[in-house]
């Protein structure tokens, strides 16, 4: 305060000499309004560090202690200041290891994902496949059954036409019985009635001209093959291999066996109650023979005409094609 009090002083002089007196009136009365209140304030001042029972000392000894307080607290704080940048640190690093394992997630799930869809689309393909194949086999299933239908019936259209030929070679035996024996024969083999009559039972030597004997076997014949229209008749005549010698009528062999067919035919077509359309003759010559040609009795059962009575397999044929 006397420090301020002589500058004051001071600089009252030098301004006392430089300006007026009206001047200098106004400042002595501030410096010594200022005066007075500095005096006053350091006298409250003093009473109140007397009151409150502050000294010099008691107020060093607590900046001291408020400046240890504050080293302390510096200290403190520059702890926890490197605390928390280890734990910043650390943090970061947890912080970039954690984006890390992130991104390594969101790959591995990424791929996991399309592999899922990948197994899904190659399941739907897979359950598609069944599908068409459960379809197919149910097609296949049904197509078999409507076969095994088909095949049940024609077993027992074949088991019918079985019985009815077993039926007519019966019928055909009792009607020529009275011809058995006699160069004539009755067969049931493969599905079909086989009649055979050798020629010595039908012609005379080298002749198609059916004998009276011969006639009453084939009207006894007409007379069941009448009542089966459903049977196809084949008449086939057969030689033996002695080269044909008479008149110039015939060329061969094969010229004689057909028109001994052929006659047999036509003795068949008398009677009205047979289909025409039944009829077939064919001439077969020496070239099916059922016994060796070199002996008389070969030859005599190989000069013959067959009678090969066949059902008609409309039905079968309908039904095969239906397979």
């Amino acid at each position: 305060m006397l420090k301020n009090i002589f500058f004051g002083s001071i600089l009252l002089l030098l301004v006392s000499s430089c300006v007026s007196s009206k001047i200098y009136d106004d400042l002595q009365w501030k410096y010594d309004a200022l005066k007075a209140e500095n005096k006053s304030l350091m006298s409250r001042l003093d009473g109140n560090h007397s009151s409150q029972g502050y000294t010099s000392e008691s107020l060093q000894k607590e900046i001291d202690q408020l400046n240890a307080e504050k080293s302390r607290l510096a200290m403190d704080f520059a702890a926890s200041e490197s605390n928390l940048n280890r734990l910043k640190d650390s943090y970061d690093a947890l912080e970039s290891n954690s984006s890390s394992s992130l991104s390594e997630n969101l790959e591995r799930n990424r791929k996991l994902l399309e592999e899922i869809e990948a197994r899904e689309k190659q399941l739907n393909e897979l359950e598609s496949a069944l599908s068409s194949e459960r379809k197919r086999l149910d097609g296949l299933k049904k197509d078999l059954a409507e076969r095994s239908e088909r095949v049940a019936e024609l077993e027992g259209i074949i088991a019918a036409k079985d019985e009815k030929m077993k039926m007519l070679k019966t019928a055909i035996s009792k009607a020529l019985t009275n011809f058995e024996g006699n160069g004539l024969t009755v067969e049931q083999r493969d599905g079909k009635v086989y009649v055979s009559m050798e020629n010595k039972l039908l012609f005379a030597s080298g002749s198609w001209n059916v004998n009276a004997r011969g006639k009453e076997a084939v009207v006894a014949l007409g007379n069941v093959l009448a009542t089966n229209p459903e049977i196809a008749v084949l008449i086939e005549g057969h030689t033996d291999n002695v080269a044909y010698g008479g008149d110039g009528l015939l060329q061969n062999n094969w010229d004689l066996s057909t028109k001994r067919a052929t006659a047999i035919v036509s003795i068949l077509t008398l009677n009205s109650q047979i289909l025409k359309e039944n009829l077939t003759a064919a001439g077969r010559g020496e070239h099916a023979p059922i016994a060796s040609n070199s002996n008389a009795d070969g030859r005599a059962k190989n000069r013959r005409i067959e009678v090969i009575l066949t059902p008609k397999l409309d039905e079968i044929s309908k039904l095969l094609n239906e397979l």
